[in-house]
């Protein structure tokens, strides 16, 4: 066991030719930022110094080789790799996707062994990364993998929350992958996360249906009156707060997810569309369900504007105050959790 730290931030790299170095050393420059944590970035300290001085930034680094070497109230980068490594913004290449995946391995690896709190994740390309030992679409399915639980891609701001029943599937494929035991395992994750990682006493959340107009009762599909309606009754029978299906076009632009605490998209682009559209640059991707806490900014490599020092931190400083608020708040419960009031003896 460690001894009493502050909570540690692990920082997975990301795509090197991307904005994800600028956006990490946009978001940790501020010295009042190590107050609240300790960042520990997993890279190396040739890297890092490469990117400081291309960005002309005052940052100072601790470069450490163990944990135990990691100090509070610095800028740490656990050295990952030794050598030197070529950068060319907004290229994409193999190469640099192998070092997102050394980068990611290791920070999880770290996690999982309790060597830090919570992993923020810049941005890969998810192309890239892909190789013989790595076949995964993205972030949370390897993640998933390596930590227990059911994973959920849940995107959060303060006033708006979207869960997705699936994410990166084909369009084509997304009614045949919704079942009934997929909404309810779905479901169930937003239900204990709000109530776990965001402090909601009693959830309320609505399901967005997988046809225009949730199906027109059989006219433009019946998967929401055969599917969704039912297990949305059993919630319901269950005491939970959990309503719908609702027309999707117009949930949003009506102002009606103002009235939950969670919204479930049905896939991928549902969801993702209007949050980005409502909260672009505030986002955070959360993804719950998971015995470790794991948050990313709502955008991407941006290659367009790699290297040019003009990436947005906003959303990538949103990610770390999700997550340590998270962890507070997930620690809090479980303490209260294992320590409930007992009832006084007569």
């Amino acid at each position: 066991m460690r001894k009493e730290h502050k909570i540690r931030v692990g920082i997975s790299i990301g795509d090197l030719n991307g904005i994800g170095p600028e956006i990490i050393i946009k978001a940790l420059e501020d010295k009042r930022m190590m107050d609240f944590y300790t960042p520990v970035i997993f890279a190396s300290i040739k890297t890092m110094s490469f990117f400081k001085n291309h960005l002309q930034s005052d940052i100072n680094f601790h470069g450490v080789d163990h944990f135990n070497q990691i100090i509070d109230s610095r800028v740490n980068v656990y050295n990952v790799w030794k050598e030197q490594v070529e950068i060319n913004f907004g290229e994409e290449s193999k190469t640099i996707g192998g070092y997102a995946i050394k980068s990611l391995e290791r920070a999880v690896a770290a996690l999982k062994n309790d060597e830090i709190d919570v992993l923020v994740t810049a941005p890969i390309n998810k192309h890239n990364i892909q190789s013989e030992s790595f076949k995964f679409p993205g972030h949370t399915d390897y993640i998933a993998k390596e930590l227990n639980g059911k994973s959920l891609m849940f995107m959060v701001t303060d006033n708006l929350k979207v869960g997705l029943l699936t994410d990166h599937v084909p369009v084509k494929d997304v009614s045949s992958a919704i079942t009934v035991e997929l909404i309810e395992e779905k479901i169930n994750i937003i239900y204990n996360s709000l109530i776990k990682d965001f402090k909601t006493s009693r959830p309320k959340i609505a399901v967005l249906g997988i046809n225009p107009h949730a199906g027109d009762n059989g006219v433009i599909g019946n998967e929401d009156d055969n599917l969704l309606r039912p297990v949305l009754h059993k919630f319901q029978e269950k005491g939970m707060l959990v309503y719908g299906p609702y027309a999707a076009d117009s949930f949003f632009g009506s102002n009606n997810y103002k009235n939950f605490d969670a919204v479930v998209a049905t896939y991928h682009d549902q969801g993702l569309i209007p949050f980005k559209t409502i909260s672009f640059g505030e986002g955070v991707n959360y993804t719950a369900g998971l015995n470790k806490v794991r948050t990313s900014p709502d955008h991407g490599t941006a290659y367009e504007i790699a290297g040019k020092n003009i990436a947005d931190d906003s959303s990538f400083k949103q990610a770390i105050f999700t997550a340590l608020k998270i962890f507070k708040n997930r620690t809090e419960h479980e303490k209260l959790s294992k320590n409930p009031l007992k009832t006084p003896k007569k």
